[in-house]
């Protein structure tokens, strides 16, 4: 049997074709590395890649199935890591040129040991902007990153590189980070389902993440069932993360197989009353109105929140400007930082202080109580994903043809209140890129959140997938 598109085939319906016997682990993988040797020249969405390696994984987990071992949950499922998480016999240089010739590491980060021994074999490092810093992809070591539904465009970031690979085939499976949207915005502009899940979930690290305010980590994929069938893999506590929450109870991919309608949801079409996009507006509008067909009541709120940056960025560039950046400021290598990463740093090196961290922690404290209340009373409240349709890589994202620098500004806010939120495609634009809408939920409620995008990817019933790469075959 011939490995089938990673794109038409669930993640749990692979790994039975691995158990049974039906493909071999080895077979799925030289299916991706062949995948990866015809686009990624055309993508860049992975940056490392070790091929032996990969087969010797996949080798050794066709010998245990063969001997009658119980290999885990996601047997012979190939992989790509963010490169900004630890995959031993790979270099960690998370987009930064000081880092570029740093030697392999010897150990995984908590969640790829958690992914390795369910099975899966890692094919390689995926590119991100430079430390995470923002929602495009490109860096001064690798370079950009293109979208596959549009090679002039951006994937998003700065889970850019996973979501690429993962809506053009390469992998079916990838790892991501989230500090401000940064599994959400590539998702949603690659057409995948995804969740930045309740911070701690996932443990973080080690080490731990510069963004210890925001950031969590944790699986991608196409469809938010397969997200939830890795998830089960990954969450639960770990000593290395002081932050990380204890285990569910219950199989979070299980409680998707026959999800609850949402009695009672929000729907915020701007959070600041600012403009969004006519054609994202209109689309995420239309997949709410199908929620209200189904019975489910939707009440619309207008302006939530004036802004949510004056908590954020003192947050977001504090936990970088640290050991990872300052020892730099002023010397040669200063020169080589990202340019938009340097200008938001040395800004950051005059503004934030101890006392401006410790008042964004107060204002965020202060939000998460105001979205609290603001919620009571519903499942969970809905609006597009970005306010700005895709833009071209090191460009801004649109708002009715105007580039617009806050085309992202809704992301952030689940960071900022530690709330788990996710993104489905709800449609696509003129030009065919596909449209975010995202869920955001109750504290620590990651199974509502979670059904609440199988419910709408159920209704709405897109599946999309990307065009292949006409010079794929060449």
């Amino acid at each position: 049997m011939d490995v089938p598109d990673f794109r038409t085939v669930t993640v749990e319906a692979l790994v039975s074709m691995v158990r049974d016997r039906t493909l071999t682990a080895g077979e799925v993988t030289e299916h991706a590395l062949e995948r990866i040797e015809a686009l990624n020249p055309h993508l860049n969405a992975f940056v490392a890649i070790d091929e032996a390696a990969a087969r010797s994984q996949a080798a050794a987990i066709d010998v245990r199935l063969d001997a009658g071992e119980d290999v885990g949950p996601l047997a012979g499922i190939p992989i790509g890591v963010k490169d900004l998480a630890d995959a031993a016999g790979f270099g960690t240089t998370r987009g930064a040129m000081h880092l570029r010739d740093t030697p392999p590491v010897t150990a995984d980060s908590t969640e790829v040991a958690r992914l390795r021994a369910a099975g899966a074999v890692i094919v390689g490092k995926t590119n991100t902007p430079e430390f995470g810093c923002m929602g495009d992809t490109y860096n001064p070591v690798f370079g950009a990153t293109w979208n596959p539904w549009n090679l002039s465009r951006s994937p998003g970031g700065s889970s850019g590189g996973t979501a690429a690979a993962i809506a053009s085939g390469m992998v079916p499976v990838g790892t991501g980070s989230d500090g401000g949207g940064s599994i959400r915005i590539p998702s949603a502009m690659c057409g995948l389902s995804g969740i930045k899940t309740s911070q701690g979930r996932v443990p973080s690290g080690p080490p731990p993440p510069g963004l210890l305010d925001l950031s969590c980590v944790g699986p991608m994929a196409r469809l938010i069932r397969d997200v939830a069938y890795c998830l089960d893999a990954v969450v639960g506590p770990h000593p290395s993360d002081l932050r990380s929450l204890p285990a569910p109870t219950e199989s979070w991919h299980g409680a998707l197989d026959d999800p609850p309608l949402p009695k009672r949801v929000l729907w915020v079409p701007s959070f600041d009353g600012e403009p969004v996009d006519a054609e994202i507006l209109a689309s995420c509008a239309a997949a709410v109105e199908r929620l209200a067909a189904e019975g489910v009541e939707v009440v619309e709120m207008g302006t939530l929140f004036d802004t949510v940056s004056g908590a954020f960025l003192p947050l977001f560039l504090g936990g970088l400007i640290g050991p990872a950046f300052r020892p730099l400021y002023g010397t040669p290598a200063w020169d080589d930082v990202t340019d938009v990463l340097a200008v938001a740093l040395e800004e950051a090196f005059e503004r934030v202080t101890v006392d401006t961290v410790a008042a964004a922690r107060q204002q965020a404290a202060e939000l998460s109580m105001q979205l609290g209340e603001v919620m009571a009373g519903f499942d969970a409240m809905l609006s597009p994903t970005m306010a700005g349709q895709t833009p071209v890589v090191g460009g801004d994202g649109t708002i009715n043809g105007v580039e617009t620098e806050n085309w992202v500004r809704f992301t952030p806010l689940a960071n900022l209140t530690r709330r788990p939120a996710g993104t489905i495609c709800c449609g696509f634009t003129d030009d065919g890129m596909p449209i975010g809408l995202q869920v955001l939920g109750h504290q620590v409620d990651d199974i509502g959140v979670l059904q609440t995008l199988a419910v709408l990817e159920d209704l709405l019933g897109l599946d999309p997938i990307a065009p292949e790469i006409a010079s794929a075959s060449d």
